[in-house]
């Protein structure tokens, strides 16, 4: 217990502790690598339901099958996204329980920007907007 927490617990405060930044960071890694899987169609969008606002899900799985319909469409055959790699993570708090995060996500013959916000809803953080470059 650090010294912030015992003077806390001494006045009758109890507060859930922050997140601490490292973990905001790991949180955002691993739901835009799994954003970025879903427009592949490696990674079937049903599994972010529990992460995701249920109109980013909607969104992002609206990408996801125009995508599919594109790759249909073209005459190469070949998938559009291809082993995305997180590259680089930044988190800003923009209030308690709510952070705006940017991310670089390097495929194999582009690099992609990931914007999302993520909120602290029912003691799980959810992302409440996406925008994917």
């Amino acid at each position: 217990m650090n010294a912030v927490s015992a003077i806390r617990a001494a006045n009758g405060i109890v507060r859930p502790a922050a997140p601490q930044a490292t973990d905001i960071l790991a949180i955002a890694r691993s739901l835009a690598q799994a954003a970025i899987e879903v427009l592949a169609g490696t990674r079937p969008a049903q599994q972010l339901s529990r992460s995701m606002d249920p109109r980013c899900l909607s969104s992002l799985q609206h990408r996801a099958a125009l995508t599919r319909a594109h790759a249909a469409r073209s005459r190469t055959g070949q998938r559009l996204h291809r082993s995305p790699v997180v590259r680089s993570v930044h988190a800003c708090a923009i209030s308690e329980g709510i952070y705006e995060t940017t991310l670089v996500v390097a495929e194999e013959n582009r690099s992609r920007a990931v914007a999302m916000r993520l909120e602290r809803c029912d003691e799980a953080w959810k992302v409440t907007a996406l925008e994917i470059g």
